[in-house]
């Protein structure tokens, strides 16, 4: 589903909301991805995981996760295989994949997301993920 598709733009369904998030993290689209979290947006990247933390405010999510992982990796894409949805819910399941720019070694890892959308936005995010994968690439 693009993001011009008649409806999906503006629709507030919890699913098309996370879908347009992860379109718009693909294409390096950091604008269309602050407009998908809510102002006090409750992100926690999981601990382990090279960005460790809870980061809160749109701003706040893109500086200091997505701004980062474009430093340290080439090409990071979350791919987004199939979704679990209940109610304010969504539970993706997805894979990394990235080169580490300081050791140019790959990933390829699973991970899984859990969002909750509320009045069309994402007010929680947290990560689940191999965060070992991740760590042996980056040595």
């Amino acid at each position: 589903m693009g993001l011009n598709e008649t409806g999906f733009a503006n629709s507030t369904a919890p699913r098309d909301v996370v879908r347009r998030q992860y379109l718009a993290s693909a294409a390096g689209d950091l604008a269309a991805l602050r407009a998908t979290l809510a102002p006090d947006v409750e992100w926690t990247e999981m601990a382990g995981f090279p960005l460790a933390g809870t980061y809160s405010t749109p701003e706040g999510v893109t500086t200091n996760v997505m701004e980062r992982l474009g430093a340290d990796w080439i090409d990071w894409t979350a791919h987004d295989d199939a979704y679990v949805v209940d109610g304010e819910n969504v539970v993706v399941l997805a894979r990394y994949t990235a080169t580490n720019k300081a050791t140019g070694k790959p990933i390829d890892v699973r991970v899984a997301h859990h969002f909750t959308v509320r009045g069309g936005l994402i007010v929680r995010f947290e990560q689940f993920v191999d965060t070992a994968k991740v760590r042996e690439a980056m040595s």
